[in-house]
């Protein structure tokens, strides 16, 4: 990398017509956030908010792997091994605060998530009013994989699904194609990737249609169904299941595919995966983006000071052995109760102050 491109900002800022656009410029490490990208985001939709010069907003990603892999979670071990929890509360307050202004944002926002999208990408994507995936597109709330649970308002995203695709997609951190986005709620529009160019001219230039949204149509295309589509039946039959235990239990019976998605979920953080069921059920019930963020706030401070967070970024994203010890190490193990005892969680500190 040039010197030139290492002082290249982390967020790239244009406006060109009535198009406002916010390019997430960390193309080597997949454009993953950190607190000053968190920051720019913020501090630029906020001052443009009354700038009458922009009439939509554009989020993509640099480069042609992805918009977003999710946060920096290499530097929020570090601050949790090391004890700097201040640190990450603040990454995770002003992250969940750029979210809730995206899905509130008074002009349009579109995403483009094409490519890697996952975890934290999802929070920009996700709530964006105009949500644009492609046939690159990768999907994904892999939480439970790093001990964690679905943050940034994934937990209502996966609540919303249809049938039973939340508790799957949270539970095991399954991939979605674009067309599995659209089905599960995650997207609204398939624009093939060699049009994305076009459409960032028609964003930027054309005046007739007149909103986003009718321009936006002028490109989308309808897919095929993706994967996903065809494992509805097993999906929505297991995961309707009232425990994780009992969820893995018909997963076995079923056998094939389900059979499979058993075998992942034995190998994930039993911890993440009880506290991330009763989340979505919870968030279920819960249609409000705000009250949801705040209950992932705590639940993130919950599973942040317990053992299997620090392990699984570092078995996943440091050491990359990809064997991670969990504490507990079974389902079996798990208290019952801890689903109820992680929602029931206050940390010291309310998000919204």
């Amino acid at each position: 990398m040039t010197t030139e491109q290492q002082q290249e900002p982390s967020v790239l800022v244009h406006r060109q017509g009535g198009l406002g656009r916010l390019t997430l410029n960390r193309p080597r490490a997949l454009n993953a956030l950190d607190l000053d990208m968190v920051r720019a985001l913020a501090a630029t939709l906020r001052a443009w908010v009354d700038d009458p010069d922009v009439a939509t907003v554009l989020i993509d990603g640099a480069g042609e792997r992805g918009l977003c892999a999710g946060g920096d979670v290499r530097a929020l071990r570090a601050a949790l091994v090391e004890g700097r929890t201040e640190e990450a509360e603040t990454f995770f307050r002003e992250e969940y605060d750029l979210d809730l202004l995206i899905a509130t944002y008074p002009k349009p926002v579109v995403v483009f998530a094409d490519g890697v999208t996952m975890g934290g990408g999802i929070g920009l994507a996700g709530h964006a009013a105009i949500r644009i995936v492609t046939e690159r597109s990768v999907l994904a709330m892999p939480e439970t994989r790093i001990g964690f649970t679905p943050d940034v308002g994934g937990s209502l995203l996966l609540a919303r699904a249809p049938g039973r695709l939340g508790e799957y997609l949270g539970l095991t951190g399954a991939t979605m194609t674009g067309a599995d986005a659209i089905e599960a709620g995650f997207a609204d529009h398939f624009v093939p990737s060699e049009r994305l160019s076009s459409l960032l001219d028609a964003l930027q230039h054309r005046a007739d249609p007149g909103t986003p949204s009718e321009l936006v149509l002028l490109f989308d295309e309808t897919p095929d169904a993706g994967p996903l589509h065809a494992e509805r039946e097993w999906i929505d039959d297991a995961f309707a299941r009232d425990t994780v235990a009992e969820i893995i239990a018909r997963l076995r019976e079923i056998g094939g595919a389900a059979a499979a998605a058993a075998d992942t979920l034995e190998e994930l953080s039993p911890s993440s995966l009880v506290v991330t069921l009763a989340a979505i059920r919870a968030a279920r019930s819960n249609p409000d983006l705000s009250a949801v963020l705040e209950q992932e706030f705590h639940l993130g401070a919950f599973l942040g000071g317990r053992p299997d967070m620090p392990e699984g970024i570092r078995a996943q994203l440091v050491d990359k052995d990809r064997n991670p010890s969990w504490s507990p190490a079974t389902i079996a193990d798990v208290p019952a109760d801890l689903g109820e005892t992680a929602l029931a969680f206050r940390g010291p500190r309310p998000l919204w102050e």
